[in-house]
C-alpha cells in the first residue's frame, strides 16, 4: 500500500498507531479480567464496510460455519473475533509499509547528502584553481582576464555558498527521519508478541478454510454426479423423440415426394405458359424501344440541324449588323464632309424604314387573311359542287336557289378581296403553295415524322368521330362526299395544268354518278380502257417498261379525250405518251403508251387523268414489286390408325406462285415468336441482303423528301393522309431497318443451333419430317415436302410445324399432323426400367408390372439372356396373367466383377453403362413384349495416389506436411473418414472426414508432429460409406536438432505499404552437457558430431519484403542469439510498369474516345446529306482538326524496360496503386540452416545437414497506407543537396490523409545538434486533407554529407522520410584586401568610382551583401565613436570616426552597386563604389562590409575621401580642428583647413601648422623632415586649368634652419606633387627651445588660396 497517496507518513502514523494501541489495550485487558472481556464483546463496535463480507458469510453458515470453530477448545468462535484478526492484520501491514516507506525516505537523504558533499568538494576544488588563476593573470597583468576570472569566482562562490546551505538542510531532514524510523521500530519492538498472535491466528483460519473447501467439494461432486445421471436420462428420452421424429420425416418426406411429382407436372405446363407470355411481352417491350430509339434520334437529329441554322442565322445576323455599323459609319462621315447634320438625317432614315416595315407587315396580314378567305370560299364551293354531285337525283329548287344566291355572294367577295381575280385553278395553286410553304418552313426538316404522325393521328380521331355522328337533316358542309374525300388516298398533280383548264378533283370522285345524254342515261366513264387497269408485275429496279393502252369512247355522243396528268407520287417514274386524237364518235378508240422505270423496290398506284366532254375519268396505274406467293396443298395431314412398328408417309407440295426466290424452313417448335417467324439467312446472302435494304430505303426516303419538296402545291390534309399512308405501308420494312446496322445482322445470322434443337425434337415424336427441313424456292416452283409416320408407343401422335420463309412479307404457314397408334392386348408397363446406379457385388431389386388388355388369361414367361443369368434374375419365371388385369414380378440384379467379361455386349467398360434386353413370351402372341433394363455399374473403391507415405527426417520443433490425393473412382458419391489416427499425426480438411463426388479426387494433407526423436512407422486407415477399409503405410524419422526457435510462427499485423513491422524472436542452442546426446535413428548417428558450437544461415526468399538480422552467424552450447525479423512491403517494380502501360492505355482510349466526340459532333454540325451551297464548303475546313500529333504520342506503347524507375510515369503509377490498393496477405516459410559441428577452418566450407534445419513461418497482411507523400514525386527522400557552412534551405512535402479515418499526427525527435529541423507543428488531419511539413537544413560542418530519418507517426502506420544534404565550404575572395580604400579629393557635386570583384571558388552559389556603416541602424551617426574623436588625448593624432560627413541631402556620400546577389559557382562579380559628395570637405569615411549569407565577412574596408570647390587643394600638416562637421550648411563662408573658396583679396587667409621634431640620441641629432602635397583635380569641365603654387620670404626660413623644396611649382590636373620640409638645429640651439616661424604659400588655379603656414621645430630626445 502506498502511504503517500493519502495522508503525510506522520499523520497516517500517528493515527494509525493510536488505533492500534486502543485495541491493544482493549486486548491485554481482555486478559486479566474476564468480565472486562464479557462487557467489550458485548460492545464490539461495529465492522468497517470492507469487513462486511464477514459478517454475510457467518449469515450463510447459519451458525455451524467452520469458521466458527475454535481449534483448540472447541468452542464456537464469534465472526468479531475473526474481524478482530483481519484488523489487526491489517494495521500490521500498515506499520509495516510505513516503516518500509521512512526506511526508503532515510536512504534517500543519505544520498542526497552524500551528493550534496560531493558538489561542495568539486566546487572547493575549482574555487582553489580560479584563485590560482587570478593570481597568475594579476602577474601577468592581463586586466580583462582577471576580471572574466573574478566574475566566474563569484559565482563559483555564490554556488559554494548556496551547497552549503542546501548541505545543511538536508542533514537537519535526515536527523528528523531517523528519529522517525526509529519511533517507528520501537513501535514494531511493541507490537511483536501481537504478531505472533495474529499469525497464529491466521493458521488456525486456513485450516478452517481448507476443511470448508474439502466439504463443499465433496458436496459439488455429489451434485455434479446427480446432474450427470440427469443428462444421461434426458439424453435416452431425446434419442427416443429424435427416432420417433425421424421416422414422420421420413414418411411425410415420402408424401411430399408424391405430391411433388404431381405438381411438377402442372407447374411446366404453368411455367411454360408463362415463357411464352413473357415473351411476346418482351418482343413488345423491344418494338417499343425501337420505336422510341428512332424518335429520339429523329429528335437528336432535328435538334442538331436547328442548332447549326440557328448559328448561321446568328453569324448572318452579326455581319449584316457589322455591315450596317459600317455604312452608317461612312455615311456619317460623308454627311458630316458635306456639312449635313448627320444624326438628324440618320434618325429620319430610321424612322422611314419602321413606317415602311409596318406598312409591309400590314400589307402582308392583309394578303394572309385574304387568303385564308378565299381558301375557305373555295372548300365551300368544292363541298356544295360535290353535295350538288351526290344529289343530282333529289332535286330541290329552294337549295339550288339558295346555294347559286351564296355563290354570287362568294364571287363578289373574291373580287372585292381580290383586286384582279384569278382563276379557279390559279387561286387554288397559289393557296395550296403558300400553305405548303408554311407548313415547309414551320419545320426545321422534312423528316420530321413524329408532328405528322401526330396529326395524322388526330385527323383519323376527327374522322372517325364525325362518321359515328347521326346523319344531319340537310346536307351541309358535312356532306358524305367531303368525308369520301378524306378518306381517298388519292392527290391531285397541280403540274401540267393550264389556266384555262377547269378544276378538277382526284380520281374517280369527279365522274358524275348519274348522266343523261340524249335521254339515255350514261352510267361510267365516257371511255373504257383496254386493259382496265394498267399494270406493270413484277418490275426490276432500274429496267423500263412499256405498256400500251387502247382508250374506247362508249358515250352516246362524239367526244373528245384530253390528257391532265397522272398521280403525283408516280409522275418520277411513269411517264405518258399519248397524243390528243380529237373528236371520236361512239365506238371509236385512241392509242396511249405508258412508259415505267422504277428507282424503288416498292409497290406504286396512282391513276392517269383524263378530261372529256362529259366529264374526267381516270386510268388506274398499279406497280408492283417482285413478291413471294407461297402456298401448300393441305395443312392437315392425317394418318389414320396404324399398329405399332409400320411406317407411313405422306407428301405435301409447296408452291410458289411470286416471282421472287426464299429460303424456307421447317420449325418444330411449339411456340412461334416473331423472331423466329423469318428463316435465318446464311451469313453472305444475309449481308448482302441487309445492306441493300438499308440503301433501298435510304434512296427511297430521299427520294420521297424529293417529291414532298417538288409537290408544293399539296395541300396539308392531303400531305399528311400520303404520309400516314406511307408510313403504314413502309411499316415492315421500317420496323427491321430501323434499329439500325446493329440490330440487322441478328436478324440476318443463321443458327444452326435452333435447326438441331428442331431435329432432335422431331426426331423424339412418332411423327418426323424428311430430309428437305430447309432450302430454296424459286420464282414460280414446287417442293416436295416428306412427312414419315413411325408408330413405336401405342396413342395419338401430334406434330404442329411451320413453314417458315426469309422473305419478310410471307407469313409461316402452319402444317397440323395427326396420327394414331394401336398396341398388342400384352405389355410392359414400363418398358424401360432404369436401375440408375449400381456398385458391383450389391443386390438391387424392381417390380416389373405387366398389364393385359386380353379378355381371356394368358401364360407369360420371362427370358433372360444367358451372359446375364449370373447377374440378374426374374421372379417367378413364368406366370399367368388374368384378363383386364397385371402380373406382377420381381427384378433382382447382383452384378459381379466379372460382369465385363460375361456380358460384353450389354457393357460398356468404359462407360459403365449396362443395356439389357428381357423378352415377355406370351403363349398366344406371336410376337414376343421387350424391355430393357438399364444400369449404370460402377465400382466403390477409393483410391490413394500412392501406397507408401514417407515423411523423411522431422524436428521435434516443426511438422512435415505431405499430401495425398484420395479418388472416388465411383459414380456414387461416398463418405469416407480416418479411424484410429495416432496422435502425433493430424489429418486435414475437417479431421479426415468428408464426402466425395463421383469421380472426384480430394487433395488431403497429412500432417506429422514428431514428439520424441525415434523412427515412426504406422498405418493409417480409410474407411468408406459401405464399411470398405482402404490402408495408407508412413514412414518417418523424429529428429532433435542442435538449435531451437523461440517461435516458429510470426503473424505481423496488418502493415502498410511503405510502413515497417519488426518482430523479435530468438535461436537458442540448449546443448549444455556433451554427455546427453539426442536420440536418433541409426540412419544418421554417424553423422552426429560432438557439441560444439553451431553456425546457422537464414535464407529468405529473393526479391520480397523480408529482412532477417543477423542472417548468419555462431552458437556457443548454451548461448541464444536475439533475431529480427522485418517486414517492409513495398510495390514491385513489374506492378508499377504494368501500371504505367495501363494508364496510357487508358489515356489513348480516352484520346481515341476524345476524337470520336469531335468527329461526331462535327457530322451532326455539318451534315452531309442536309448542307446546302456555302454550307457544304465550310465543313471540310472545319472538319480538318490537327489531332495528328496527340495520336501519334499514345499510338504506340513503350517497352516496359524502358521506363526508367523515377520518372514522371513511374511515379504517378506508383502514387495510382497506392490509392487504389487493396488489402493482400502473404506468407513465407524461411529456413533455417544448421551446421553438422564445429565451425571449419577458414579454407572450409562448413557442412549443412538437412536434418537440422529449422523453418520459420511469416504471415504478411499488407493494407493500404492511410498516409501518403504527394509531392516531390511521391519520393520518402528530401535531398537538400549541396549547402554552404552556415546557411538555412527549406524544403516543404505535403503529406495526403487517404483513409477514411482522421489521423493524429506525430513526429521523431531529430538530433538537436544536427542541422536538419522541422519548423512547423503536426496536426491532426480529416480524410482527404493535406499537410505540408517544413524541413530546414543548416550545415555547421563542410566537406561532410548528412543523413537522418524523420519518422511521422499516425494510428495505423510509421510514413519514413529520408533527409539527407552536403556541406559545403563557401570560398569567395576579393580583388581589394581590405584596409583603407581613398578616393581622394573630388570636385563637389561630381563623382568618382572603384570596382570591387568578388571570386567565388566554392562549388556551390553563394549570396553576399554589400553593407556600410553609414546605413547601418545599429550604428547611428554621432554615436560614442565621435566622442572619442572630441577627447583631449586624440587631438594630435590622425584618428578619424568611423562614419564621417555626409552630404547636406539627406543621402548617402558613399554608394554601392549591387547591394546584394548570388555569385554561381567558378563565377565573379563587379561590385562597384561610388564616392559623390554634394559640398566641399575633407573628413568623408565610411565603412564597407561585405558579407556572406552565412554572415562570414569577405573583407572590411574604410572609404576615405575629400572634396573641395575648385580644382586646388593643399594637404598635410596637423590637425587643426576636430573631424566632426555639423550637416547644417554654415551661415557664413566656412574656413576649411586646407582649402579656400573666395579670392586673393577678399577671401582670408587659411592657416596651416607643420610641426617638426628632430631627434638627438648619442649627441647627433637628426634633422626633421614634414612633407606637404599640392594637388590639382582633374574635372570633365574642360574649362579647368593647371595649378601653380610659389612660396613668399623663403630666404628668412633658412636663416632658421629650415628648407622647401621646392618653393615653386606647377601641377597638371589629376596629380599632385610633393613639398618637402626640412629642418636642422642651427648652431647655438638651445636644448628644448622652440623653434617658430610663419611663410606664406600661394596657389593659383581656377582661382587664388593663400595659406599662411606656421613652422614650429623643436628637437625631441624619445622617439615619437
Amino acid at each position: 500500500m502506498d502511504v503517500e497517496d493519502r495522508e503525510s507518513p506522520l499523520d497516517v502514523a500517528s493515527d494509525r498507531c493510536g488505533l492500534l494501541g486502543v485495541q491493544l489495550s482493549t486486548h491485554e485487558g481482555s486478559e486479566e479480567d474476564d468480565p472486562n472481556q464479557e462487557t467489550l464483546k458485548d460492545e464490539e463496535p461495529p465492522l468497517s464496510p470492507d469487513l462486511e463480507w464477514l459478517e454475510e458469510l457467518y449469515e450463510e453458515d447459519n451458525g455451524d460455519g467452520d469458521l466458527a470453530v475454535v481449534a483448540d477448545s472447541g468452542k464456537r468462535r464469534s465472526y468479531a473475533e475473526t474481524a478482530r484478526m483481519f484488523k489487526l492484520r491489517r494495521n500490521l501491514d500498515q506499520l509495516d509499509c510505513f516503516h518500509r516507506q521512512k526506511e526508503h525516505d532515510v536512504i534517500k537523504a543519505r544520498e542526497e547528502l552524500k551528493l550534496c558533499r560531493q558538489n561542495i568538494e568539486s566546487l572547493v576544488g575549482q574555487r582553489d584553481n580560479l584563485e590560482k588563476e587570478i593570481e597568475r593573470q594579476k602577474a601577468a597583468d592581463n586586466s580583462v582576464a582577471v576580471f572574466r576570472l573574478r566574475v566566474q569566482h563569484k559565482h563559483l562562490c555564490q554556488k559554494l555558498q548556496s551547497e552549503e546551505e542546501l548541505e545543511g538542510h538536508i542533514n537537519t531532514d535526515l536527523k528528523q527521519q531517523e528519529l522517525e524510523l526509529s519511533e517507528v521500530e520501537v513501535e514494531l519492538g511493541k507490537f511483536s508478541s501481537l504478531r505472533e498472535e495474529v499469525q497464529e491466528e491466521e493458521r488456525v483460519f486456513q485450516v478452517l478454510k481448507a476443511q470448508k473447501a474439502a466439504t463443499r467439494l465433496q458436496q459439488e461432486r455429489k451434485a455434479s454426479q446427480n446432474l450427470q445421471l440427469k443428462i444421461q436420462h434426458l439424453r435416452d428420452k431425446q434419442a427416443t423423440m429424435l427416432k420417433k421424429e425421424e421416422a414422420e420425416c421420413q414418411k411425410k418426406i415420402e408424401e411430399g415426394q408424391a405430391s411433388r411429382k404431381i405438381a411438377a407436372k402442372y407447374l411446366k405446363e404453368t411455367i411454360k405458359r408463362m415463357h411464352q407470355q413473357e415473351a411476346e411481352k418482351e418482343q413488345k417491350n423491344r418494338e417499343l424501344l425501337e420505336k422510341r430509339i428512332q424518335a429520339v434520334k429523329s429528335l437528336k437529329s432535328n435538334i442538331a440541324a436547328t442548332q447549326e441554322s440557328l448559328r448561321v442565322q446568328q453569324s448572318r445576323a452579326k455581319e449584316n449588323a457589322k455591315k450596317k455599323e459600317q455604312q452608317q459609319r461612312q455615311l456619317r462621315e460623308s454627311l458630316q464632309a458635306q456639312g449635313i447634320n448627320s444624326i438628324k438625317h440618320i434618325y429620319q432614315q430610321k424612322q422611314l424604314e419602321e413606317i415602311k416595315r409596318k406598312q409591309e407587315e400590314f400589307e402582308e396580314r392583309q394578303k394572309s387573311k385574304r387568303v385564308e378567305i378565299v381558301s375557305k370560299i373555295l372548300q365551300e364551293e368544292q363541298l356544295v359542287k360535290s353535295r350538288q354531285r351526290h344529289q343530282a337525283l333529289l332535286l330541290k329548287p329552294s337549295a339550288t336557289d339558295k346555294f347559286t344566291s351564296l355563290r354570287r355572294v362568294r364571287e363578289k367577295l373574291l373580287y372585292y378581296l381580290v383586286p384582279s381575280p384569278p382563276s379557279a385553278t390559279e387561286a387554288r395553286a397559289t393557296i395550296q403553295l403558300r400553305e405548303f410553304s408554311d407548313i415547309s418552313s414551320s419545320s426545321s426538316s422534312s423528316s420530321d415524322v413524329e408532328d405528322l404522325e401526330e396529326t395524322m393521328h388526330q385527323e383519323v380521331d376527327h374522322q372517325s368521330l364525325a362518321e359515328s355522328l347521326a346523319e344531319p337533316e340537310f346536307s351541309g358542309l358535312w356532306d358524305q362526299n367531303y368525308k369520301k374525300l378524306l378518306n381517298e388516298n388519292t392527290t391531285l398533280v397541280p403540274t401540267e395544268v393550264k389556266t384555262e383548264e377547269p378544276a378538277m378533283a382526284s380520281g374517280k370522285l369527279n365522274i358524275p354518278p348519274v348522266k343523261k345524254v340524249h335521254g339515255k342515261e350514261l352510267k361510267g366513264p365516257p371511255f373504257i380502257s383496254k386493259p382496265e387497269d394498267i399494270l406493270f408485275k413484277d418490275f426490276e429496279v432500274g429496267k423500263m417498261y412499256k405498256k400500251k393502252v387502247i382508250l374506247t369512247n362508249v358515250s352516246y355522243i362524239t367526244n373528245h379525250c384530253k390528257l391532265l396528268g397522272i398521280s403525283a407520287h408516280l409522275k418520277d417514274f411513269i411517264s405518258i405518251i399519248f397524243e390528243p386524237p380529237g373528236s371520236l364518235s361512239t365506238g371509236m378508240s385512241c392509242d396511249m403508251q405508258a412508259v415505267f422505270q422504277s428507282m424503288l423496290n416498292e409497290d406504286l398506284e396512282g391513276e392517269v387523268q383524263f378530261a372529256s366532254a362529259v366529264g374526267s375519268f381516270s386510268v388506274p396505274i398499279r406497280c408492283t414489286i417482285k413478291k413471294c406467293d407461297l402456298e401448300v396443298d393441305s395443312q392437315i395431314v392425317d394418318f389414320g390408325s396404324h399398329v405399332v412398328g409400320q411406317t407411313i408417309s405422306r407428301t405435301l407440295t409447296l408452291t410458289n406462285k411470286g416471282a421472287l426466290a426464299t429460303l424456307f424452313s421447317l420449325d418444330t417448335s411449339t411456340c412461334l415468336t416473331p423472331e423466329t417467324s423469318r428463316v435465318p439467312l446464311p451469313s453472305q446472302v444475309s449481308a448482302n441482303t441487309c445492306q441493300e435494304t438499308s440503301s433501298q430505303n435510304t434512296t427511297s426516303d430521299n427520294q420521297r423528301s424529293s417529291v414532298s419538296k417538288g409537290t408544293g402545291e399539296l395541300q396539308p390534309k392531303q400531305e399528311s393522309q400520303e404520309l400516314s399512308e406511307t408510313l403504314q405501308e413502309e411499316q415492315p420494312v421500317s420496323e427491321a431497318s430501323a434499329t439500325g446496322p446493329e440490330a440487322i445482322p441478328e436478324n440476318c445470322v443463321s443458327t444452326n443451333v435452333d435447326a438441331q434443337m428442331d431435329q432432335s425434337q422431331s426426331d423424339s415424336c412418332d411423327i418426323s419430317l424428311g430430309n428437305d427441313r430447309d432450302g430454296k424456292i424459286g420464282p414460280f416452283e414446287s417442293i416436295k415436302l416428306e412427312v414419315v409416320f413411325t408408330p413405336s408407343i401405342p396413342g395419338e401422335s401430334k406434330l404442329d410445324f411451320h413453314i417458315k420463309f426469309s422473305d419478310l412479307t410471307s407469313k409461316p404457314i402452319r402444317i397440323q399432323v395427326r396420327g394414331v397408334a394401336v398396341s398388342f392386348p400384352i405389355c410392359v408397363v414400363q418398358p424401360s426400367i432404369d436401375l440408375k446406379i449400381c456398385m458391383f457385388d450389391r443386390l438391387y431389386q424392381e417390380s416389373i408390372i405387366v398389364q393385359s388388355r386380353a379378355s381371356t388369361a394368358l401364360k407369360l414367361t420371362f427370358e433372360v439372356c444367358p451372359e446375364m443369368r449370373k447377374h440378374m434374375e426374374i421372379l417367378p419365371k413364368t406366370g399367368f396373367i388374368q384378363a383386364q388385369s397385371t402380373l406382377n414380378a420381381q427384378l433382382k440384379f447382383l452384378p459381379r466383377c466379372s460382369l465385363s467379361k460375361d456380358a460384353k455386349r450389354f457393357f460398356d467398360i468404359d462407360t459403365g453403362v449396362l443395356e439389357v434386353p428381357v423378352t415377355v413370351q406370351v403363349a398366344s402372341q406371336v410376337k414376343p413384349v421387350h424391355f430393357t433394363v438399364h444400369a449404370v455399374v460402377t465400382s466403390s473403391d477409393l483410391q490413394f495416389d500412392r501406397t507408401d507415405v514417407d515423411f523423411g527426417y522431422c524436428s521435434i520443433y516443426q511438422s512435415v506436411k505431405s499430401s495425398v490425393r484420395l479418388t472416388n473412382l465411383s459414380l456414387l458419391p461416398q463418405d469416407f473418414g480416418f479411424l484410429g489416427v495416432p496422435e502425433f499425426i493430424e489429418v486435414q480438411p475437417n479431421d479426415g472426414f468428408g464426402t466425395l463426388l463421383p469421380q472426384e479426387t480430394l487433395e488431403i494433407d497429412l500432417i506429422f508432429s514428431a514428439n520424441k526423436a525415434k523412427e515412426y512407422i504406422f498405418q493409417l486407415s480409410c474407411k468408406s460409406g459401405i464399411n470398405r477399409d482402404f490402408l495408407l503405410s508412413c514412414r518417418a524419422v523424429g529428429v532433435r536438432p542442435p538449435l531451437e526457435l523461440s517461435h516458429s510462427l510470426v503473424q505481423f499485423g496488418a502493415t502498410a505499404v511503405g510502413d515497417r513491422s519488426t518482430a523479435i524472436l530468438y535461436l537458442i542452442n540448449r546443448q549444455t552437457n556433451p554427455k546427453i546426446k539426442q536420440p536418433i535413428p541409426p540412419v544418421v548417428k554417424d553423422t552426429m558430431a560432438p557439441v560444439a558450437p553451431r553456425l546457422f544461415s537464414f535464407t529468405p526468399p529473393k526479391n520480397t519484403d523480408i529482412s532477417i538480422t543477423p542472417s548468419a552467424g555462431s552458437l556457443l552450447p548454451g548461448q541464444r542469439c536475439m533475431v529480427q525479423v522485418t517486414f517492409r512491403p513495398r510495390l514491385l517494380d513489374q506492378e508499377i510498369k504494368e501500371e504505367v502501360l495501363r494508364l496510357l492505355h487508358r489515356a489513348r482510349l480516352l484520346c481515341e474516345k476524345d476524337l470520336e466526340r469531335n468527329r461526331y459532333a462535327e457530322h451532326e454540325v455539318f451534315p452531309v446529306g442536309t448542307t446546302k451551297g456555302k454550307k457544304a464548303s465550310v465543313s471540310p475546313k472545319i472538319s480538318k482538326v490537327p489531332d495528328g500529333p496527340k495520336t501519334d504520342q499514345l499510338s504506340e506503347s513503350p517497352n516496359p524496360a524502358d521506363i526508367q524507375p523515377g520518372s514522371q510515369q513511374y511515379e504517378e503509377a506508383r502514387v495510382s496503386l497506392l490509392y487504389s490498393f487493396t488489402q493482400r496477405h502473404s506468407e513465407y516459410t524461411v529456413p533455417c540452416f544448421v551446421s553438422d559441428g564445429a565451425p571449419p577452418e577458414e579454407d572450409q566450407q562448413p557442412t549443412w545437414s538437412p536434418f537440422n534445419t529449422l523453418y520459420l513461418k511469416l504471415q504478411c497482411p499488407v493494407v493500404q497506407p492511410p498516409l501518403v507523400v504527394i509531392s516531390n514525386n511521391g519520393l520518402n527522400i528530401i535531398d537538400f543537396h549541396q549547402v554552404a557552412v552556415g546557411e538555412k534551405v527549406i524544403k516543404r512535402f505535403v503529406v495526403q490523409n487517404i483513409s477514411k479515418e482522421s489521423l493524429d499526427l506525430r513526429s521523431s525527435v531529430l538530433d538537436i545538434h544536427g542541422p536538419f529541423s522541422l519548423l512547423n507543428a503536426l496536426r491532426c488531419i480529416r480524410p482527404g486533407e493535406k499537410h505540408t511539413l517544413a524541413l530546414a537544413f543548416s550545415p555547421s560542418l563542410g566537406k561532410k554529407e548528412y543523413c537522418e530519418t524523420l519518422e511521422v507517426h499516425s494510428q495505423k502506420m510509421t510514413l519514413e522520410m529520408t533527409l539527407c544534404g552536403e556541406g559545403v565550404v563557401t570560398a569567395v575572395t576579393s580583388s581589394h584586401p581590405g584596409g583603407l580604400l581613398d578616393f581622394g579629393y573630388v570636385l563637389e557635386k561630381e563623382s568618382t568610382s572603384q570596382v570591387l570583384k568578388l571570386q567565388n571558388r566554392s562549388a556551390v552559389a553563394v549570396g553576399f551583401r554589400v553593407l556600410l556603416a553609414s546605413l547601418s541602424p545599429s550604428e547611428p551617426q554621432g554615436g560614442a565613436d565621435k566622442v572619442a574623436v572630441l577627447l583631449a588625448s586624440y587631438i594630435n593624432s590622425q584618428v578619424q570616426p568611423t562614419v564621417g560627413t555626409q552630404n547636406y541631402s539627406g543621402l548617402s556620400v558613399f554608394s554601392v552597386v549591387p547591394i546584394e546577389g548570388s555569385i554561381a559557382p567558378g563565377q565573379s562579380q563587379d561590385i562597384t563604389v561610388t564616392f559623390q559628395p554634394d559640398h566641399p570637405s575633407v573628413n568623408y569615411s565610411d565603412i564597407l562590409t561585405i558579407e556572406l549569407t552565412n554572415k562570414s565577412k569577405v573583407c572590411m574596408m574604410d572609404l576615405k575621401g575629400a572634396a573641395s570647390s575648385n580644382n586646388m587643394y593643399l594637404y598635410g600638416g596637423d590637425l587643426l580642428t576636430v573631424p566632426v562637421e555639423s550637416l547644417l550648411p554654415p551661415l557664413i563662408t566656412s574656413q576649411p583647413q586646407l582649402t579656400a573658396e573666395s579670392e586673393v583679396i577678399e577671401k582670408p587667409i587659411m592657416p596651416v601648422l607643420v610641426t617638426l621634431r628632430a631627434r638627438c640620441s648619442t649627441g647627433a641629432i637628426t634633422p626633421a623632415v614634414r612633407e606637404l602635397q599640392v594637388g590639382c583635380i582633374h574635372s570633365t569641365q574642360p574649362s579647368k586649368k593647371s595649378v601653380e603654387f610659389h612660396w613668399d620670404n623663403v630666404g628668412s626660413l633658412q636663416q632658421q634652419g629650415f628648407s622647401v623644396e621646392p618653393s615653386k611649382g606647377t601641377v597638371e590636373a589629376g596629380h599632385k606633387r610633393t613639398i618637402t620640409v626640412t629642418w636642422t638645429p642651427q648652431s647655438g640651439y638651445k636644448p628644448y627651445e622652440v623653434v617658430q616661424t610663419c611663410v606664406t604659400l600661394t596657389l593659383k588655379g581656377d582661382e587664388t588660396n593663400v595659406y599662411r603656414v606656421t613652422l614650429m621645430a623643436l628637437v625631441s630626445t624619445t622617439a615619437d
